[in-house]
C-alpha cells in the first residue's frame, strides 16, 4: 500500500514467508469518501491452515525462549509502534475513519499492552496464580 506516503505491504505473511502472487485482492476503501485505499491480497483455505502450521512451529520456538528474551521482544513492540505511532495513526484514520487523535489513543492504548506483558514476562514463569474471583487457575 502506498497511500499518503505511507507504504506497506499488502501481501500475507505466513512465517517468514510473504505471498504476493495469484491472489484475489480485497480493496480496502476509505470510509470518510469512500476513495480507494489499496487493494490486499485474500488468504484461501491452504493459506489458513499454512498459517496454523506456522503458528504451532512458531509457538515451540518461543516456549523454548527464557522470560528475559521475551520480556525484551515485547519492549521491543512497545518502543515500535511508539515510535511509528503517527504512521499507525494515519493508517487508522484512513481505514477506519476515526479522528488522528482519537487513532493516537488507539495506538498508546495498544502498545502498552506489549508493555504490561513485557513486565510479566519475567515474573511469572512457570507460576500458577488465581483469577481474581478465584473461579479458575491460570499459568
Amino acid at each position: 500500500m502506498n497511500v499518503h506516503n505511507i507504504s506497506l505491504p499488502t501481501g500475507l505473511k505466513i512465517g517468514a514467508e510473504w505471498r504476493y502472487q495469484g491472489r484475489a485482492d480485497i480493496p480496502v476503501y476509505n470510509p470518510a469518501d469512500e476513495s480507494l485505499l489499496t487493494h490486499i491480497a485474500a488468504a484461501n483455505a491452504d493459506d489458513a491452515k499454512d498459517a496454523i502450521d506456522a503458528a504451532s512451529h512458531g509457538f515451540a520456538e518461543w516456549r523454548k525462549t527464557s522470560p528475559r528474551e521475551r520480556a525484551e521482544i515485547l519492549r521491543r513492540a512497545y518502543h515500535l509502534m511508539q515510535e511509528r505511532k503517527e504512521t499507525i495513526a494515519q493508517i487508522i484514520t484512513l481505514e477506519e475513519g476515526k479522528t488522528l487523535n482519537e487513532a493516537r489513543g488507539e495506538v498508546n492504548y495498544a502498545s502498552e499492552f506489549f508493555r504490561w506483558f513485557a513486565d510479566q514476562a519475567v515474573q511469572m514463569h512457570d507460576a500458577l496464580s488465581s483469577a481474581p474471583n478465584g473461579d479458575k487457575a491460570s499459568w
